[in-house]
């Protein structure tokens, strides 16, 4: 009985410490856990991206006139519809198309027999009356004319001046004169034919000097002044020179830029009006460097200029001002003074990049000039 008793005794010592092994929880550790020895290593640190190597130049500085390139044509200076005053015939048509006339110039003539036949009539009385004025005052000083007999007599004079005037007028109105110096370009009506008044008979342009006329951006147009040379390149390939003459101080409404005239000489009237050209204008030199069009980037926020280096090698951005498109590159405005300007390379960096900054030699700048050196 005793054995039987310790065998009891035994397995419930047995139970119990079973109960407390496993209320602490140390079996989960069994056969997994490590010690702190053979925790795991730290991750190893990642190696540094190389540092990309950039060719840079110093640009050279040039004082360049700013290029303002603008769409236009040409137009007359002057542009005359010539219209009848008066109801009538054509009695005279001394100009036909391409005429060239000076101002004065008879144009046109309606028949006018009886305006003639009355400018006559009170021409005649204007002298009668003038002559009995004149006797008038002779008699007068002499004391054998009342004076109230000789102011009858001038205010008869001056009345016939007047009716002298009136039928001038009225002939003049079967007249057509040229308002100015210039070419008939079109005439509307036939010798002999009737019109009524205010019918247009003919078109006279004055092409000396020819116009040539475009609009200037609102950016643009600070860099222009009254007088400033310009280019006007025409359709048929010649190129003329002429002087900006009128700034419009009123900007177009659709287009927010604003009407500029280019006087052209034309003394010869070889240049017609309404033909396409393209003006250029030059503004007052300013200071500027020259690039390959290749140098051009754009910025993380989409502004247009180039990328350099600062003295720390790091990668910076500047916008750019375009003064001129030239064979040689573009020329541009903005960039500071020593900035070194990244030639080869600058689409691969961005600003704040550490590079490593080589001097680009001249073969170097030469290749990139000559890939993009064509003007269009």
């Amino acid at each position: 009985m005793s054995k039987i008793r310790f065998h009891k005794l035994a397995a419930l010592a047995v139970l119990v410490g079973f109960a407390v092994w496993t209320a602490t929880g140390e079996f989960s550790s069994v056969g997994s856990a490590q010690p702190d020895a053979e925790a795991k290593p730290a991750q190893a640190e990642q190696p540094k991206a190389p540092v990309r190597r950039v060719a840079v130049v110093v640009p050279q500085r040039v004082n360049h006139a700013r290029a303002i390139r603008v769409s236009g044509k040409t137009e007359a200076d002057k542009r005359a519809t010539l219209a009848t005053r008066a109801a009538g015939i054509i009695a005279s048509l001394p100009v036909k198309q391409g005429s060239h006339i000076k101002q004065g110039d008879l144009v046109l003539m309606l028949d006018a027999e009886e305006k003639a036949a009355a400018v006559d009539t009170a021409r005649a009385l204007l002298d009668e009356r003038k002559g009995s004025w004149e006797a008038a005052q002779k008699l007068v000083k002499s004391g054998n004319l009342p004076k109230l007999q000789a102011d009858a007599a001038w205010s008869a004079y001056t009345l016939a001046q007047g009716q002298v005037q009136a039928a001038e007028a009225e002939l003049a109105r079967n007249q057509v004169k040229a308002p100015f110096d210039g070419v008939i370009d079109r005439v509307s009506v036939e010798l002999g034919s009737a019109v009524m008044q205010g019918a247009e008979i003919a078109t006279v342009l004055s092409l000396d000097p020819i116009l040539g006329k475009g609009e200037v951006s609102e950016r643009d147009l600070r860099y222009i002044n009254i007088g400033d040379e310009a280019d006007v390149k025409l359709v048929n390939g010649e190129v003329v020179k002429g002087k900006l003459r009128y700034i419009s101080r009123d900007a177009t409404a659709q287009t927010r830029t604003f009407p500029v005239e280019i006087a052209i000489p034309n003394a010869d009237g070889a240049i017609p009006a309404g033909m396409t050209a393209e003006i250029n204008l030059r503004a007052a030199p300013g200071d500027a460097v020259i690039l390959p069009r290749s140098v051009v980037t754009l910025s993380h926020s989409g502004d247009l200029g180039i990328r350099a280096v600062d003295k720390d090698n790091k990668v910076v951005f500047f916008p750019i001002d375009l003064i001129d498109d030239t064979p040689n590159g573009l020329v541009l405005g903005g960039i500071p003074a020593e900035a070194r300007v990244i030639v080869a390379g600058q689409e691969l960096v961005k600003e704040g990049d550490i590079v490593e900054a080589v001097e680009a030699d001249a073969e170097t700048i030469k290749k990139l000039i000559g890939d993009t050196g064509s003007t269009q």
